[in-house]
């Protein structure tokens, strides 16, 4: 019983208060404009975000990253664009194919070209596809970002530098890990040194790992940039395969994982990517979640290499197993089982016909 009066002391007098105190519009064409309306409302919410706030100078193009090895080229990529997307190490050549990456905001869509390290030593065919790869970017961008060392300068940025001259490309020099100029004013001489080298569009010192000054060369990007519709959808971030992505992720942990004793006469292939919906397993009847199982070999060149990449009694290729499952899942954003293989496939680096069916 209700100690207050004015309240209904049980459901039945609630809900017969309830039906008497709303007005309800029973006229049929009412009806059917709510209906209209409230899967509009349904269809504005799931379609993707893409021109409802786009600018009307919207920009888009591609974007060329070019520079020697090991400058920070896929680090500089990946922050860019927020997510890990090219595969980074210590090691120089670490990049061997050209990877998209697709910046989009209400401004500009950037499609950018990270590519391997343009260098003069072409010992095998691996090495030559690779410079191919590199300077075949540079057909058809509207824009190229030259990425150097703050505090090196060797041939090989000659040499890109060379390349870059051959063309009649806009070219903006990116000056990367500045921020390890223990003398911060040094940065200023170096400009003019690079600026009397080459006619810059523009020059930019950034430190992609520190994601500092970052924001001035996205603005800089979208400057030279064409106006024009985008490109790919504003929600894709790149054009390559998850079997791509996930043969790159395993090659990066094994390249970080072995550190100095790591073959670089080492390829990822995926043998099988299969994923499998969430469903009743036949056979115990319990629920399984939905998972994608991916099978992988890699291939080395010697026995003593499958060795290393093995590790004692298997602790590296199993530690390596646990760390690129992690970043697939976290990447894929889905349950992943990863079975590794590794396998000597002799000379594959300097076969033509190896490379062609590796993928290179």
């Amino acid at each position: 019983m209700s100690n207050h009066p004015d309240v209904p002391s049980n459901n039945e007098d609630s809900t017969q208060n309830m039906i008497e105190n709303t007005d309800v519009d029973t006229n049929a064409d009412n009806v059917e404009d709510i209906t209209i309306d409230n899967d509009m409302a349904i269809e504005e919410f799931f379609a993707p975000n893409t021109n409802a706030r786009m600018a009307d100078d919207f920009r888009a193009g591609y974007v060329a990253i070019v520079g020697r090895p090991n400058v920070g080229k896929s680090t500089l990529m990946n922050h860019l664009l927020g997510q890990k997307l090219s595969i980074t190490s210590r090691k120089p050549q670490t990049t061997r194919h050209r990877i998209h990456g697709i910046l989009s905001n209400h401004e500009m869509q950037a499609v950018f070209v990270d590519t391997p390290g343009i260098h003069r030593n072409e010992v095998r065919a691996i090495n030559e596809r690779m410079n191919k790869a590199a300077v075949s970017a540079l057909v058809d961008v509207d824009l190229v970002l030259f990425v150097v060392d703050s505090d090196q300068w060797r041939d090989d940025d000659l040499l890109t530098l060379q390349k870059l001259g051959d063309t009649n490309l806009t070219v903006v020099l990116v000056i990367n890990k500045s921020d390890t100029l223990k003398d911060k004013g040094s940065v200023l001489p170096l400009i003019e040194t690079f600026n009397e080298s080459f006619d810059f569009a523009d020059i930019v010192p950034v430190s992609a790992l520190k994601n500092q000054n970052l924001d001035r060369l996205q603005e800089v990007i979208a400057s030279h940039l064409p106006v024009a519709a985008p490109i790919y959808d504003t929600e894709q971030i790149t054009d390559r395969s998850e079997r791509f992505l996930a043969s790159e992720i395993i090659r990066e942990k094994i390249m970080r994982s072995a550190g100095d004793e790591v073959p670089y006469d080492l390829t990822v292939q995926i043998d099988a990517f299969k994923d499998e919906p969430a469903h009743t397993d036949p056979k115990t009847g319990r629920p399984r979640k939905a998972c994608t199982f991916i099978d992988a070999t890699i291939y080395v060149e010697r026995s003593g290499q499958k060795a290393i990449v093995i590790g004692d009694k298997g602790q590296r290729i199993k530690q390596v197993g646990m760390d690129a499952r992690k970043d697939m899942e976290q990447l894929f954003d889905k349950k992943i089982m990863l079975t590794l293989w590794v396998k000597v496939k002799r000379g594959w680096s300097d076969d033509e016909r190896a490379l062609t069916s590796l993928g290179y």
